[in-house]
């Protein structure tokens, strides 16, 4: 170990000691900002355009952006640069773009770090022809003495020695994974270029922080030691564990300095939401996981679904919520932990998740709140949560056999196996329905939460801040939305307004029509459409679809085509264009355009 100068090590401390790996008392809620293949849906600039919507969650985790280098889209897990950042969800330009809109909105957007494995540059290339990269006048490019001794089991190796190439005399630190090279982090050259880059990412690209990718590959104590260089304030490792203790483990393991320097996604509690959902046993909603540990909470990133367990395909089922998805939902938000909601879920309860969330910091729930059990059977699970303003009740399953006290508690929302309620020292005027655009006229329910006995609301609808002399009602009185309209609600006690909030409603009607999927004869013996919409719907059969002989002529040109019925203004589908020598064929992925393309207004789609 090398001698350090006092002097250096006083100015040292101060630094290390901000890079906490979470903040303590955190109270957003993240937002996992794709799926699989959602090279649509997390476009930089279409998510952007969500910023005033997105904003409801405090930090937005997004795909890896560097380059790939593939010349198809990729999500980002095989990377190739770290300084380039042009992927497939959009320029270098659109992603500071998008930083910068969510950052002014108060949102921190979550880069996919990937330190585990890097990839050569592909075509005509070794397995080690990193790419050098130069940045602020420095380049930096990783050598084959960066890959681990024992890589892919020893095949590099053996590779290496055959092609004249020298390996690093390091073996892994962590499970070995083929699909790229494994990078020996106790190189030298390795964290030289690991303390350029997540500066880079930081203080130059603009992201808050990061989501390390694949943990288990490399030793945790790596994570700790990039992290207190780079002073991130919000750091979560995938350790994709289902036991609570060995999570735990992995967060100890990041310490400097003994200060923990990362949180953890809890596979634990996303294991014991499913298991309960799956299993039609809701009181499993009280079994181990990371967030159940008073000490360890405030690491726990929580979660219910993400993109390795999503259903994808009747071909990659893997281990999705079956059920009940928003009462799952309900129970993530409520908890203590942070919360990270998976978009598609998002997209499917938008309004829903909205409530729970503001319903989540009206009673001020952190990461480390406290929490009890107030109810648990088979059929049921309540639990009732400690913040810094009140408490919140969330009850799931069959909310029906759940009736807490009405001095007690007040019902705020209510939804398809779910429930939650506030203690009255929340002291707060509710309205039920979320802002947002809506197709239709609608009712919203007008709910006081006040521990002063007949507090009654007043509201207005446009706009205007409501006095005494405002509109009137008691607690639980429903006012019909019809058209677009700002809608403000205020608590009234003894003749004074307070604690107002402001519900934004826009009524636009949606028109059903249809859309039409053209593809320009390639000249392919059969032409088929596999094609599925967001709810994993074979729209067109099973893969690899049916041939489509349907076409037209466009400008001299032939076109095959395919029609779809857009139902609802939210309804998207994807679509495979596959070629195939004969019917009773297997239709090679690799020979598939990927199309997938999302429903608007546009009656026609090419």
């Amino acid at each position: 170990m090398k001698r350090i100068k006092i002097a250096t090590l006083a100015l040292l401390m101060p630094v290390l000691a901000l890079a906490q790996g979470w903040p303590a008392n955190y109270g957003g809620v993240m937002l996992q900002g794709f799926y699989w293949d959602s090279f649509v849906d997390s476009q930089w600039s279409n998510l952007a355009s969500q910023a005033d919507e997105l904003s409801c969650f405090k930090l937005i985790w997004v795909p890896q952006s560097g380059n790939c280098n593939s010349g198809y889209n990729q999500m980002g897990y095989t990377p190739v640069y770290f300084f380039d950042h042009n992927s497939s969800f959009g320029s270098e330009k659109q992603l500071r773009a998008m930083i910068q809109t969510f950052k002014e909105k108060g949102t921190g957007i979550i880069e996919d770090v990937v330190l585990n494995h890097h990839n050569n540059m592909g075509v005509g290339g070794s397995w080690v022809d990193f790419p050098a990269e130069t940045y602020n006048g420095v380049t930096y490019q990783f050598k084959s003495t960066d890959v681990c001794a024992n890589d892919d089991g020893g095949k590099t190796k053996t590779w290496a020695t055959t092609n004249g190439f020298s390996l690093s005399s390091n073996n892994d630190t962590g499970e070995d994974w083929d699909g790229c090279r494994d990078i020996d982090h106790k190189s030298a050259n390795v964290k030289t270029i690991v303390n350029a880059y997540l500066p880079y990412l930081l203080n130059d690209l603009g992201y808050a922080g990061f989501r390390y990718d694949m943990v288990k590959g490399y030793s945790a104590s790596f994570t700790g030691e990039y992290n207190a260089a780079a002073n991130v304030q919000f750091s979560v490792g995938e350790y994709w564990d289902g036991n609570a203790s060995t999570v735990m483990n992995w967060i100890n393991g990041t310490k400097v300095n003994n200060v923990i320097q990362s949180a953890a996604f809890d596979f634990p509690f996303r294991y014991t939401v499913r298991d309960a959902v799956n299993g039609n046993d809701w009181s499993k909603l009280g079994n181990t996981s990371v967030m159940a540990n008073s000490s360890y909470r405030r690491y726990a990133v929580t979660f219910i679904e993400n993109h390795d367990t999503e259903y994808r395909s009747s071909a990659q089922p893997q281990d999705p919520i079956k059920k009940d998805t928003i009462a799952a939902n309900a129970f993530l938000i409520a908890m203590p932990g942070t919360p990270c909601v998976f978009y598609k879920h998002w997209q499917d309860y938008k309004s829903e998740i909205k409530n729970m969330i503001e319903l989540r910091a009206i009673a001020g729930i952190h990461n480390q709140s406290s929490y009890s059990k107030y109810r648990s059977n088979v059929a049921y699970f309540a639990n009732q949560v400690t913040g810094t303003n009140g408490k919140l009740m969330v009850v799931v399953g069959n909310t029906a056999q759940v009736t807490p006290s009405a001095a007690s508690w007040v019902e705020v929302i209510s939804g398809y196996h779910y429930k939650y309620y506030l203690s009255p020292s929340c002291e707060v005027a509710w309205a039920d329905v979320a802002s947002g655009e809506y197709e239709k006229a609608f009712d919203v329910k007008l709910v006081a939460v006040s521990a002063t006995s007949g507090a009654q609301l007043v509201y207005t609808l446009d706009g205007s801040e409501p006095t005494a002399s405002s509109a009137k009602v008691a607690s639980g009185t429903k006012v019909n939305i019809a058209n677009s309209c700002t809608l403000k609600v205020g608590l009234l006690k003894n003749g004074a307004v307070s604690k107002v909030i402001t519900r934004d409603y826009k009524i636009e009607p949606f028109i059903p029509h249809t859309a039409t999927v053209h593809l320009k004869d390639p000249s392919w013996p059969s032409v088929y459409f596999y094609m599925w919409d967001k709810k994993n719907k074979e729209l067109n059969g099973t893969w690899p679809g049916s041939v489509v002989s349907d076409t037209k002529m466009v400008k001299g040109a032939k076109f095959y085509y395919k029609t779809v019925d857009i139902t609802s203004k939210d309804y998207y589908f994807s679509v495979i264009l596959a070629r195939c020598s004969w019917k009773t064929s297997p239709c090679n992925m690799a020979e598939a355009a990927m199309s997938p393309w999302q429903a608007t207004s546009t009656a026609t789609a090419w």
